[in-house]
């Protein structure tokens, strides 16, 4: 107990003297993160809508592949992206391996599938007789997508967490496209990892209690939106 104490106290120390850069550390992995979250939701929804709401040639191929996508190593996802961006690999030229925008494309390989996969049980789970009511109501595809979104926000919510939750704590995906480079591409998972390495067990440990408390703060936040969407339907 002695020693998981220390690292909150260790912690607490970090975030107040900014030691080891843990704040340009945290920036870095909360932007990462977000934008790899951002364009995932921008994806996935869609994607998802369209796999729950519609039934079309192909559809039962796409569900296999988003499910499939869902339980891809992470370090897998790290590996495709580091042959298509590798000098010799077909985006070698644009020269983004061991940046950020290589760490953010690996993310959103991680999270699209969850978001797409939650997405699509979410919409599939509203009831036809809305789309139906909608239709009859002279609403457009459009309306109707956005009524049937509407109707699913607590899971859509759902896959907004889970995605979250695929990407802030990955550590194998961004450590090979990113290279763990110092003041460029370290983040707390991956500093995580070399503090360990070095044998710094005690700063790991404190690294890993920040990124927990990180991690349990924005899902708080993320869990009150969906619950306050809960109360908006009782009333």
């Amino acid at each position: 107990m002695s020693v998981i104490w220390n690292s909150v106290v260790e912690a607490i120390g970090l975030l107040g003297t900014g030691a080891v850069g843990v704040w340009e550390i945290i920036g870095l992995s909360l932007r990462v993160s977000g934008v790899s979250l951002l364009i995932a939701m921008a994806v996935g929804v869609p994607l998802g809508y369209l796999i729950g709401a519609r039934r079309f040639v192909g559809r039962r191929l796409l569900m296999i592949l988003v499910n499939t996508g869902m339980g891809l190593p992470p370090v897998v996802a790290g590996l495709i992206v580091y042959m298509f961006l590798s000098r010799s690999g077909p985006l070698g030229s644009l020269q983004l391996l061991f940046t950020v925008p290589a760490m953010i494309i690996a993310q959103f390989m991680i999270a699209t599938p969850l978001v797409t996969g939650v997405t699509a049980a979410a919409i599939g789970s509203v009831p036809m007789e809305l789309r139906l009511q909608a239709r009859s109501l002279g609403a457009s595809a459009f309306h109707e997508a956005l009524l049937v979104v509407k109707e699913a926000r607590r899971g859509v919510m759902s896959a907004v967490v889970a995605g979250f939750g695929g990407i802030i704590s990955e550590v194998g995906a961004v450590m090979i496209v990113g290279g763990n480079v110092e003041h460029s591409t370290r983040v707390m998972t991956t500093a995580i990892v070399l503090e360990a390495r070095k044998g710094n067990f005690g700063l790991a440990l404190a690294l890993g209690f920040i990124l927990i408390a990180i991690s349990f703060a924005i899902n708080n936040g993320l869990t009150a939106l969906q619950q306050s969407g809960g109360r908006y339907e009782r009333q």
